[in-house]
């Protein structure tokens, strides 16, 4: 049995593959803990897995940080530059103490102080990404946030791609002066940039997303592993299967098949009018519709043909779906694909703009921009959604493909495979 500490920050869709991970590893007899911000502390007990607190803890409560998180092109460097960065001394302590006696660690990419300690202590470290955008890729460019210069180099190829990586280290190198300080104060080189190479494990990096999304590129780390998507059953988790409230279940089958509108656990914070509208185009179209909330108030005057609820299990509403309307965090995305429903996306920061490009070259998403994201216009873009087949026969034979993916088994047979190597 190995004592395995599994290190990640950020929203839901950060956390639920860092639980599949300790779950699938608690259940081949190991010891999985899990490190993250204190808001989940609840979540992960109840689990049954050890906690242990790592900073910065983002409030995602505060609608001002939510929406500098979340705000397009900006959201990257206030999230790196501004928040996790200037947290990489305090993240290094915390995780310093929650590492005591562990046997490895396995990180998400912004837990920035995982490859110092592992260079300082010796202890073995794995790395993973969640989705292309992580890779960074010159062959198979991500969709990157920038100026309008950005995706006319992208389109010149490897060349141009490579000229933008270059361009991105210049701009960002001073973003990381923390972690150079860090690892002068613990007698380290400054090693490379966290947001590029420095970042994976030089013995184990984990690809933890499916290859339907991206399969691997020649300029990968060569240790890496593509495992596919690693799900969390989370209405089953703790040995105990949850049924969809009384409610929910009754409006499933009380007519036909609706849209589900969601904007995940982070950009639901910011948005503005995206139920409004939302509920305004579904009665347009004359549909149902499922409107996931979170903490939002429920638009004025709903008919009984649109529900509203503050949160459901995606892998128990997803597959009864027409389609799946969402901001395309890769978490969204991932539940999305597995239930091969067709989608609409509605980017708003970070991998999101990506996934959403991937999804409409695999021919099972539309995308609309939130600044676009009106009834007339929102309806529009889902009568032709939904009335062109080839939306859902691509997004059904995907489904079946990405069901058939096991990537929590993948995952956690390549972590055990590196605790018996030497």
């Amino acid at each position: 049995m190995a004592r395995i500490l599994i290190a990640t920050i950020g929203s839901l869709g950060d956390l639920h593959p860092a639980l599949a991970l300790a779950l699938e590893l608690k259940r081949r007899g190991h010891r999985a803990e899990v490190a993250t911000t204190e808001i989940y502390r609840e979540k992960i007990v109840t689990l049954g897995l050890p906690f242990h607190p790592l900073p910065p803890e983002v409030a995602v409560g505060d609608g001002e940080t939510v929406r500098q998180i979340m705000d397009g092109r900006r959201a990257s460097a206030f999230l790196l530059r501004d928040l996790m960065f200037p947290a990489v001394r305090a993240m290094y302590a915390a995780l310093e103490i929650a590492a005591a006696g562990s046997d490895l660690l396995v990180s998400s990419e912004i837990v920035y102080a995982a490859p110092i300690l592992a260079e300082k202590t010796g202890l073995r470290w794995v790395s993973y990404s969640l989705a292309p955008v992580s890779l960074f890729s010159v062959y198979d460019p991500s969709l990157l946030p920038g100026p309008p210069g950005t995706r006319l180099l992208q389109l010149l190829g490897p060349v141009g791609n490579r000229l933008l990586r270059l361009a991105a280290r210049v701009v960002t190198n001073r973003w990381w002066s923390p972690v150079r300080a860090l690892r002068r104060e613990l007698g380290l080189p400054p090693g490379d940039s966290p947001l590029f190479s420095g970042k994976f494990s030089p013995h184990l990096d984990l690809a933890l997303f499916s290859s339907w999304l991206q399969p691997p590129q020649p300029d990968w780390p060569a240790q890496t592993v593509q495992c596919g998507f690693p799900f969390y059953e989370e209405e089953a988790a703790g040995g105990v299967t949850s049924a969809l409230p009384a409610a929910v279940e009754k409006f499933f089958v009380s007519g036909d098949a609706p849209l589900v509108f969601t904007l995940g656990s982070a950009a639901v914070f910011l948005a503005d009018n995206f139920f409004v509208e939302s509920a305004s185009a579904a009665q347009l179209l004359g549909r149902r519709a499922l409107l996931l909330l979170g903490q939002n108030p429920p638009p004025p005057d709903l008919p009984p043909t649109i529900l509203t609820w503050d949160y459901l299990p995606y892998a128990q509403v997803f597959p009864r779906a027409a389609a799946i309307i969402h901001q395309g965090g890769v978490g969204t995305t991932a539940q999305a694909l597995r239930a091969g429903r067709p989608m609409m996306v509605v980017p708003f920061a970070h991998d999101q703009p990506d996934n959403a490009a991937r999804l409409m070259r695999l021919g099972v998403a539309r995308t609309l921009s939130r600044g676009r994201y009106r009834a007339k216009r929102v309806a529009r873009e889902l009568a032709a959604l939904l009335n062109q087949p080839s939306f859902a026969k691509n997004s059904a034979e995907i489904g079946v493909q990405v069901r058939a993916e096991r990537g929590v088994t993948a995952a956690c047979d390549a972590l055990e495979k590196h605790l018996r190597s030497k």
